[in-house]
């Protein structure tokens, strides 16, 4: 087993991820709960299931796994081969599971959605971040997360040995194009924004030329978003910025390019794709 040695992979509390687990389990549930299972097993049968890989990746969502397992039935007992954010080959064993049949089939296409899905998050940030190696760059995510399960997939990402940008919109200040215009400009908007912040709260403004970011610098915000700039120009952008600014590329950044703008120089790279495009990790349950 190799699980990637990253100090900022916290797993989320149960209490925030249930509520969005015990949704899952409702919408699959419906009215009449598991017809088929309910129909073909007794009530006391037992059974045994592994949950493996069917192809390599990361994985990720046992968190949410454990919770589903669980609500339908307390007893079920799921015994981790392979904890979130291991590194994971075809037909290795992820976990294990042990309790009532029924309970273990009514909640598998729940905890087998979650863990597709999370582990194919984490699988594509750990695509991007091996890219990276060797560079002073590190791989952020976005807001652009599926609703209802941004704290899942921010997890995720952390797995795949990413960092996380806001969780929010109040957990700092950033300001781009559509508020510099609302506002009348960029020196207005950043000026507005120092006159009403408390003092832990950082300042992010995007530009997309290097004139727009001489501006940003003669303000002394604390990070500055380069939008959709070639590696041409996030090197100028590094130059010119002399390490006065943390500096983040964004913008279409795919497996391809990705190497090259890290080589910039640039501190961090955020990417949406990760969360709101992850192409789901093939994961299966089988019985014993």
């Amino acid at each position: 087993m190799s699980r990637l040695a990253l100090v900022h992979v916290y797993p989320p509390q149960d209490f925030l991820i249930e509520p969005q687990v015990r949704r899952a389990l409702e919408e699959d549930f419906g009215r009449a709960g598991d017809l088929t299972t309910d129909l073909l097993l007794p009530e006391d049968q037992t059974a045994r299931a592994v949950i493996a890989a069917r192809e390599p990746g990361i994985i990720c969502g046992l968190v949410a796994a454990v919770i589903a397992f669980r609500l339908v039935d307390p007893s079920v007992r799921l015994t981790p081969h392979m904890p979130d954010g291991s590194k994971v080959e075809p037909k290795q064993i992820v976990c294990e599971l042990e309790g009532p049949a029924r309970a273990v089939l009514s909640a598998e296409r729940t905890a087998l959605n979650f863990m597709g899905h999370l582990s194919g998050v984490a699988t594509a940030t750990n695509a991007l971040v091996r890219q990276t190696t060797g560079t002073r760059a590190r791989i952020v995510c976005t807001r652009k997360t599926l609703p209802g399960l941004r704290i899942l997939q921010k997890y995720a990402v952390r797995c795949g040995g990413g960092f996380n940008h806001r969780f929010g919109l109040d957990d700092a200040v950033l300001i781009k194009d559509n508020h510099v215009a609302a506002a009348g400009g960029v020196e207005p908007a950043v000026t507005r924004a120092r006159e009403r912040l408390g003092h832990m709260v950082k300042i992010e403004l995007e530009v997309d030329t290097l004139a727009q970011l001489e501006i940003a610098l003669a303000l002394g915000v604390d990070t500055i978003l380069l939008d959709n700039m070639k590696p041409d120009e996030l090197r100028g952008a590094v130059a010119m910025s002399a390490r006065r600014a943390v500096l983040e590329a964004s913008g279409g950044i795919t497996l391809d390019s990705v190497r090259a703008v890290a080589e910039t120089g640039v501190d961090y790279i955020s990417s949406g794709a990760i969360t709101h495009s992850a192409r789901n990790l093939d994961l299966g349950l089988d019985f014993l």
